[in-house]
């Protein structure tokens, strides 16, 4: 099992420039109010194994929510298929927004 500790959004935003796939998990009604980030692949929390079964377990992935709670859970059930670099991020949506993830 990798070390699932969040990582800061200074981080996912530097993974995310050197081309990992940034992950939703958001609501749609959590989406609708606080808006979106450009390019972030949306999974709802219940296609966690319909996104796992289409994916390369060495993608380098980073989820976001809108708390580690949301978030937690996704990269908890990547890991325990096998994938090697997932994380998820520390203070979710709001955190990468104010990184200047857009």
């Amino acid at each position: 099992m990798a070390d699932l500790t969040p990582i800061s959004a200074d981080q996912a935003r530097a993974r995310i420039e050197g081309g990992a796939l940034l992950v939703d998990v958001r609501s749609e009604a959590g989406r609708e109010s606080a808006g979106t980030i450009t390019g972030a692949t949306i999974v709802a929390k219940d296609e966690v194994a319909a996104f796992a079964a289409r994916t390369a377990p060495d993608r380098d992935i980073v989820v976001f929510c809108g708390s580690i709670d949301g978030s937690g859970p996704f990269v908890n059930f990547l890991d325990e298929q096998g994938f090697s670099h997932v994380d998820h991020v520390d203070g979710g949506f709001d955190a990468l927004r104010a990184a200047g993830v857009e």
